[in-house]
């Protein structure tokens, strides 16, 4: 593979890696001390795995009751990037067009139509309760997040490259909502929860938060520089045993498979483990090393895995859930 399919110049060497991983690992170091600092707690649980799957190229699909700071961590995450944001606000009278963009009449020398863009034209565009868009509406964003790009008019148009999508939803109120199917869930590389502040944390955010606006982070880096890096993580070694993980644990989640005896109704995709192997060279190039380990796996299996396998009924009844089974998969 070559830097010039991901923005860059020329093959990788070796001692090319090391240069541009000494150049751009601290940059990235410098935007997680900013995030954190603009959107305290949650580090290791949301604010680093975050930051993995921009890099890495996986959408992200945030979950978690409002008044948690979705909006601010994606606008905080822009601008780290040194990217461009936008942001949906998705309800049910939402249309396509309103995402993707619309052709206008000009009356310039003449009729003439133009095309103006959509929200979905961003490096980093949040779709906030995105499960209260119709499926109509959905289906115009699972073309962005699968193909990089939207139709409209019966013109099919590249979006800003790096793109990178969040969702969120609330998972408690559902009134009014169309749950993603499967195949749009999918297309999300990780799920992260937003979980309540502890109290310490809470503490900060009353104190800073109260009386003044939060500023949002410079930007460390910039979308050369993001295509750079997801580039360079591919240079990652997977050794074969940990190729032969991952297959075995997507095959234990297969329904059927003797692992859950039935529990599971859907299981995890190959896309599921195409995502958990870039995140996890990601990692691995954060910390500082040209080769994936079993702890980078693990620290992701979760994220991965969660909004990807279905459990039936049995499992709920039995109060199992995938991280359970995760377990035995793992073991």
């Amino acid at each position: 593979m070559t830097g010039n399919e991901h923005g860059t110049q020329g093959p990788w060497t070796a001692e090319r890696l090391e240069k541009r991983a000494s150049d751009l690992v601290p940059r990235v170091d410098a935007l997680l001390d900013s995030l954190e600092a603009c959107y305290h707690g949650s580090r290791e649980s949301l604010i680093v795995p975050i930051v993995q799957a921009g890099i890495a190229g996986c959408h992200v699909l945030l979950e978690g009751v409002p008044g948690l700071g979705k909006t601010l961590l994606a606008r905080a995450l822009a601008a780290g990037f040194g990217g461009t944001f936008s942001r949906i606000q998705c309800t049910p009278d939402l249309m396509p067009s309103d995402v993707t963009g619309t052709e206008i009449l000009e009356d310039h020398e003449g009729l003439t139509f133009r095309f103006r863009e959509g929200p979905i034209f961003a490096n980093v565009v949040l779709a906030d309760e995105i499960n209260r868009a119709t499926p109509k509406t959905q289906s115009a964003l699972l073309e962005a997040m699968q193909e990089g790009q939207v139709s409209s008019g019966g013109v099919t148009r590249p979006l800003p490259r790096p793109f990178f999508l969040l969702g969120t939803q609330n998972p408690i109120e559902m009134e009014g909502t169309f749950p993603l199917p499967e195949a749009q869930l999918d297309r999300f590389g990780l799920k992260l929860d937003v979980t309540y502040p502890g109290i310490e944390t809470l503490r900060i955010i009353l104190d800073e938060k109260s009386s003044t606006d939060t500023p949002l982070p410079a930007a460390h880096l910039d979308p050369s520089a993001l295509l750079e890096l997801r580039s360079l993580s591919h240079e990652v070694a997977v050794g074969p045993h940990l190729r032969d993980l991952v297959a075995e644990v997507l095959v234990a989640t297969q329904p059927g498979h003797p692992s859950h005896e039935g529990l599971v109704k859907l299981g995890a995709s190959p896309r599921a483990g195409i995502a958990w192997l870039r995140a996890a060279r990601v990692r691995a190039v954060m910390a500082g090393r040209f080769h994936v380990t079993r702890e980078d796996l693990e620290a992701l299996a979760h994220f991965v895995l969660d909004h990807r396998v279905v459990l039936g009924y049995e499992a709920r009844a039995q109060h199992i859930d995938v991280r359970t089974l995760f377990e035995r998969w793992w073991a």
